[in-house]
């Protein structure tokens, strides 16, 4: 009984949180963390110790899996580079700096150990990123801080896994590399292979209630075979997740995906609580442990201050080459764009442009197929280069980039999975603590003003984005017009049909990247309510 009051306690003040946060404008897992704070100080309350496997396999996989099928997959694809670099490189650079740092400030910890601590604080995390999204900031800027959220965790994981075999026996780059790609890879195929299998199985249950019930299971099948084969159960989620996000609009009923999308903004809300809520109440067993083993958390105050100035200050000498990297790339392709047009009208329009019979090709004709590929490739290259061109990343982006790496929940779910015989163990977890809350505490709780300083606020629609929005009702016209209904076909049917004609080619454009990803989400949003709504009437003609 008691436990289960506890659990009623806690779903009531994530409640109670998600509701003051919004009213008085401080994000919800920052209110939730200074609660578990200050509630677990308290004299009566028990020590709270929660099996961090419960986090790492039992929460992070469904978080991680319900965030990737709601990303966009085209700007994912997009903005692949800089979330690969953020991933992976930087989660490795600032585990070995902060693998010295620690080694140093730490008596008898040891490089390897050291280096297990740095991955632990290194990744941001995938739900305090959710804050960004409620901020007036470039879309560009969420797709990137997301993306880096879903994929860094599989990095620091392995790298811890690696620092700690590394401190018993010697390792070789050769077999950290070998690990990690394994990580990746196998995890991969998992993840691809469970998110088809899904839509399949899911194409076929005509009730959204049992379909939002196998949903749920989704991450786990993907998640609980990649980490028994040895590889990244949380890279497998987020594969999973984006094939099913990225196929669902073409193989599941708008019913179905509106039940899933209520259903997991539901699990999101409590698991995301949760997580923070039990941050802050696991702080004072953490530093009595720490009072025990080491006289004081004076030491774990200073030390997580200086690791925490350490990522911040790794995350900005690496975000500034990398934003240059991006902007020389995207000029390039400025240079490139009106030779690509040039051909992609040619593709477009052949009668316009007469072979030149002075030169002929030996070379076979491209068949059908490989034209009409080709021409895919040179419309997506050309929207590519538009959308990067419409939102460039300049200095006011990147400080939002640096500002918004916040740790959280994944950095104390890690530290907790240290070995016994760890060197000084409860002082390692507690500055990991420490790094998170105060990273939360500090870039969370400013980030709004952050926001406001560097960039200007959302601004009314431009006029790209008007004209972008006129092609997006013509395109839809253009369908409607296109589909002839056959003979004594009723009124409800034809406009179902209209419905469907029109999503596929708001799904076409989708994958070429015509038009924005919030646009396009809302217009295929309207879509479905509308065939819900016809769905529901009754008679044939509504």
């Amino acid at each position: 009984m008691d436990a289960l009051i506890i659990v009623v306690l806690g779903l009531l003040g994530i409640v109670a949180a998600s509701t003051l946060g919004a009213r008085i404008g401080v994000a919800a897992p920052l209110i939730l963390v200074m609660a578990g704070i200050v509630v677990s100080l308290l004299p009566f309350v028990p020590a709270v110790d929660i099996d961090p496997e419960w986090i790492l396999a039992g929460v992070l996989p469904p978080l991680l899996y319900s965030a990737s099928v709601s990303m966009p997959s085209m700007e994912f694809r997009r903005e692949f580079g800089a979330i690969g670099g953020l991933s992976v490189l930087l989660v490795v650079v600032s585990a070995l700096v902060l693998g010295v740092f620690f080694s140093w400030v730490i008596p008898g910890l040891g490089i390897w150990w050291g280096i297990a601590l740095g991955a632990i604080v290194s990744p941001t995390d995938a739900v305090a990123t959710s804050i960004v999204k409620k901020l007036p900031v470039s879309p560009r800027v969420v797709s990137i801080l997301e993306g880096e959220s879903l994929l860094n965790d599989a990095t620091a994981l392995v790298l811890l896994r690696t620092a700690i075999a590394g401190a018993a026996a010697s390792v070789s780059l050769w077999s950290v590399l070998g690990k990690f790609a394994f990580a990746v890879v196998v995890a991969a195929v998992i993840g691809v292979v469970v998110g088809k299998v899904n839509l399949m199985v899911r194409a076929r249950v005509t009730d959204s209630t049992v379909n939002t019930v196998i949903s749920f299971t989704v991450p786990f099948l993907a998640a609980i075979p990649a980490e028994e084969l040895g590889a990244s159960g949380l890279v497998a989620a987020v594969v999973a997740g984006l094939v099913t996000g990225y196929d669902a609009p073409r193989k599941l009923s708008p019913r179905h995906r509106l039940s899933d999308s209520q259903n997991w903004r539901t699990v999101e809300l409590v698991l995301e609580g949760a997580i923070f809520l039990v941050m802050g109440l696991e702080l004072s067993s953490i530093v009595d442990d720490v009072r025990v083993d080491h006289e004081g958390i004076t030491t774990a105050v200073f030390v997580a201050a200086g690791a925490l100035f350490l990522t911040i200050l790794v995350r900005a000498l690496y975000v500034a080459p990398l934003l240059r990297a991006l902007q020389a790339r995207a000029n390039f392709r400025e240079r490139m764009k009106p030779r690509l047009s040039d051909i992609a009208n040619r593709l477009d329009n052949p009668e316009d442009y007469p072979p030149d019979e002075g030169r002929r090709s030996r070379r076979r004709a491209p068949s059908a197929n490989q034209m009409e590929r080709f021409k895919i490739r040179v419309r997506r290259t050309v929207a590519d280069i538009d959308y990067y061109l419409a939102a460039p990343l300049g200095w006011r982006e990147g400080t939002i980039v640096i500002w918004a790496g916040m740790r959280g929940a994944v950095t104390l779910a890690a530290a907790q999975t240290l070995p016994e015989d760890t060197p000084s163990r409860s002082l390692l977890i507690l500055v990991a603590f420490l790094v998170a809350a105060g990273s939360l505490i500090l870039q969370g709780g400013t980030l709004k003003r952050v926001v406001v300083a560097v960039g200007p606020a959302a601004q009314d629609l431009t006029d790209s984005e008007l004209d972008e929005h006129r092609r997006l009702l013509a395109l839809l016209e253009d369908a409607s017009a296109s589909f002839v209904p056959p003979e004594g076909q009723s009124k409800k049917k034809t406009r179902l049909d209209v419905i469907d004609a029109q999503r596929r080619a708001l799904l076409d454009a989708r994958d070429d990247g015509l038009f924005d990803a919030r646009m396009l989400g809302s217009a295929l949003a309207a879509l479905d309510a509308d065939q819900i709504s016809l769905e529901l009437k009754g008679g044939p003609d509504g």
